[in-house]
């Protein structure tokens, strides 16, 4: 796995080991196998979005801090140009760029997701993460899984979903699709 991956690791080791949470409490808390949880505080596996999002809510943390080890500074606004938000690489199929991973106190966590295109018999990556989730389709041609449903999103497409329920997206036609995605 990436050096920030096994960084993000430590940061929610250090977390849980500063609380006095055992590893079985918080697995529990998260609605995790004490074994998944172990995998993923160990760094030799890719951390879904939607376990950080969870431990930042459950530490009552920015999830800034965990992905970068800095906590946000802005309160009145945050800019982010063009290219310049904080890049998460965690699986070769998806980029996340955080959009306001300066910004104190979050409503919501807006990222621009890029995902990869893969074979069409490709496994489908899901998660779920408590909350709601809204995706504008920038670049390409996306399909979307939640729960036993297909969606088809093309550019300018928008899609609004309780992220609860399990999701997963691959890119289609053999391009990269890009989309604003908005955690709520």
């Amino acid at each position: 796995m990436s050096e920030q991956i096994r960084l993000i690791a430590a940061r929610i080791k250090e977390l849980r080991e500063i609380s006095g949470i055992s590893v079985e409490k918080l697995a529990q808390e998260l609605n995790i196998t004490k074994e998944q949880y172990e995998l993923y505080e160990s760094g030799t596996c890719d951390l879904p979005m939607s376990f950080l999002y969870s431990v930042a809510n459950y530490f009552n943390v920015e999830l800034t801090a965990i992905l970068t080890g800095e906590n946000p500074k802005l309160r009145t606004w945050c800019l982010v140009r063009k290219g310049k938000g904080v890049s998460v690489e965690r699986r070769k199929q998806y980029k996340y760029q955080s959009l306001a991973f300066n910004f104190i106190n979050k409503k919501a966590e807006p990222f621009i997701v890029t995902v990869e295109p893969e074979p069409e018999d490709a496994p489908v990556h899901y998660n779920s993460h408590p909350g709601q989730e809204f995706n504008y389709v920038l670049e390409g041609k996306l399909k979307v899984y939640i729960n036993n449903q297909e969606l088809v999103l093309n550019e300018g497409d928008s899609l609004y979903y309780d992220s609860s329920a399990y999701h997963g997206m691959k890119a289609l036609d053999g391009k990269p699709a890009k989309f604003l995605a908005i955690i709520l």
